[in-house]
């Protein structure tokens, strides 16, 4: 299967590793950074210099690719979903900004190739466990979403350091956010709904954040009485981002707050993705509750070097488009995130790496494949 890889940035690295590293996808990325390209050329990954902000010069370099993989930042995401339907290849993206994957659903429409948006962690994983743990009850009460990518070490006031797209996280500090309340869908606003949970013996606290329910509110619509996802973070952050997106009025000056975060916020590799979903309702006439929770840390993956986030955002990516091709997800139109059954994610070659596998055991998978 031949991929075109849009974003050569840190996921967009990890995606094409452990694609190419199964035998069975021809892979090709795509950026307008030179250098970042050049990073790639030098360890055996093909390149191609375009740039994703044209779609004219996208749809006609995607020509005699099979599909698309899509890792640039949000806002580039319709662009690069009219130049997939253009071209005539599948599609598949990490955005979690709302209002593209409404974009993205009319651009899917009457098309005979797949549009798959939203296929990383949140949105993404986390929406595939909260609908499979949804589908055990017969009536549904509540169902909470909460995933943080953190620090291992935090060491600053804010207790957090930059492990993914800033684009995306101040776009989800900054958005609304869709939630069910009362059996009714709603919009809530970010940073709000403050909880503090412990889990293994750490304090967090999570709050609204906006994208990372996908499609599930209007899936789960009349079927559920509570639905929503929150960030994890450690103890404070929220207080602090508050202080800086209201206070200081910087929601209004992102590219401010983002050269801001930029100049005083460092980057680590050394972190852990926290998935929590917990559901609630009713089972053969009692009320139960059933959790699914994971911890995923930085390792060595395929020979490189990889942070929880790439792990498991370019991992998720994968899963869904090698389930794709073996023909378990539709082949054509829209495709939602609660249409991947878990147990198939999970026993993928590519999901596996969401079960804690030993780096030398996915290493085996994937080249036995």
């Amino acid at each position: 299967m031949k991929i075109a890889l849009i974003g050569a940035g840190l996921i967009g690295q990890s995606i094409a590793h452990l694609l190419r590293e199964t035998g069975d996808y021809d892979v090709v990325v795509f950026d307008r950074d030179t250098h970042a390209l050049e990073l790639l050329e030098a360890q055996g990954i093909p390149t191609r210099r375009v740039d994703s902000a044209d779609a004219n010069a996208l749809r006609l370099a995607l020509q005699g690719f099979d599909a698309l993989l899509n890792a640039m930042p949000y806002y580039l995401a319709v662009t690069v979903a009219t130049a997939a339907k253009a071209a005539g290849v599948h599609y598949f993206d990490l955005t979690e900004d709302v209002r593209a994957t409404h974009a993205i659903r009319a651009i899917a429409d009457d098309s005979s190739h797949a549009f798959m948006p939203q296929c990383g962690l949140a949105p993404g994983f986390i929406g595939i466990v909260a609908h499979d743990l949804a589908k055990r009850f017969a009536e549904v009460r509540e169902v909470k979403m909460r995933v943080g990518a953190l620090p291992e070490f935090p060491t600053n006031a804010l207790k957090y350091n930059l492990t993914w797209s800033i684009d995306g996280l101040i776009n989800e500090y900054c958005q609304p956010c869709e939630a069910i309340r009362d059996g009714s869908t709603q919009w809530v606003q970010p940073l709000e709904g403050l909880e503090h949970f412990s889990l293994d013996g750490t304090e967090y606290e999570a709050f609204n954040t906006s994208g990372g329910l996908g499609t599930l509110c209007e899936t789960l619509a009349g079927k559920v009485e509570t639905l929503d996802y929150k960030s994890v973070r450690y103890p404070g952050h929220r207080e602090l981002m508050k202080f800086l997106l209201d206070d200081l009025r910087m929601s209004s000056d992102r590219d401010g707050l983002k050269a801001m975060l930029r100049r005083a916020v460092p980057a680590t590799a050394q972190d852990v993705v926290l998935v929590f979903v917990t559901a609630t309702g009713m089972r053969d006439g009692r009320l139960v509750q059933d959790v699914f929770t994971r911890k995923i840390f930085a390792k060595n993956v395929c020979g490189v070097p990889m942070s929880a986030i790439q792990i498991t955002t370019a991992g998720a990516i994968c899963a869904e488009l090698d389930l794709f091709r073996e023909g378990v997800l539709p082949q054509s139109g829209f495709i939602r995130q609660e249409q991947v059954p878990l147990e198939a994610f999970l026993a993928n070659r590519f999901g596996q790496l969401y079960e804690g596998a030993s780096t030398l055991g996915v290493v085996r998978q994937l080249q036995a494949a």
